[in-house]
C-alpha cells in the first residue's frame, strides 16, 4: 500500500504545519531586574525594573509593573507602568492602566478609566526617537511642563 513517496509526504506535512507564535511571560510574583529583550511577545503579570525592550507585542496585564523604560512594536497596558514607554506603532492603554511618564507612540488608544500622567508625542518613529522636553530658552523645563498641567487640573475643575 503506497500513499505517494516518503520525500513527498514529508514536504507535505513540514509545510502545513505553520509555527505558531512564541509567547513570553513574566509571572505572578515573579520580579525581574535588569535588561530584557525579547523578538516575540511578551505578557508581563510580575514586576519589571529596569529596562524593556520587545520585538513583538508586550502585554502589561492587570496585575503587572514595569518600572523602567518600555520599548516595543506594539503594546498593551491594563497594569502599571513608571518611566518611559517608546513604542513603534500601536500602544493601548485599557481602562485599569496606570501610567507615569512621558509616552512617545506612532499610534495610541486611551480607554476610559486610565490614568496617565506624562507627556505624549505622536511620532512615526517612536522606537527610535527619545522625549526631550525643551522650553523656548532651549533648555529643559519640567517645572513649567508640571505648572500647565496643574493649571489645566484648575481650569477643568471650574476654580
Amino acid at each position: 500500500m503506497a500513499f505517494g513517496n516518503k520525500k513527498e509526504n514529508m514536504a507535505r506535512t513540514q509545510t502545513s504545519s505553520a509555527p505558531s507564535p512564541q509567547i513570553n511571560m513574566i509571572g505572578e510574583g515573579t520580579v525581574f531586574e535588569g535588561t530584557l529583550r525579547s523578538e516575540s511577545n511578551l505578557v508581563i503579570s510580575g514586576r519589571i525594573v529596569g529596562k524593556l525592550d520587545v520585538g513583538g507585542k508586550a502585554i502589561v496585564a492587570t496585575d503587572g509593573v514595569v518600572e523602567g523604560e518600555m520599548i516595543a512594536t506594539n503594546a498593551e497596558v491594563a497594569g502599571s507602568v513608571q518611566g518611559e514607554i517608546r513604542i513603534r506603532e500601536l500602544l493601548v492603554l485599557k481602562g485599569s492602566a496606570r501610567v507615569d511618564g512621558n509616552i512617545e507612540a506612532a499610534r495610541l488608544i486611551v480607554e476610559e478609566g486610565s490614568i496617565f500622567n506624562g507627556k505624549c508625542q505622536m511620532t512615526k518613529d517612536a522606537g527610535k526617537a527619545k522625549v526631550h522636553q525643551v522650553n523656548k530658552g532651549g533648555q529643559n523645563n519640567n517645572n513649567n511642563n508640571k505648572n500647565n498641567v496643574n493649571e489645566a487640573k484648575r481650569m477643568a475643575a471650574g476654580r
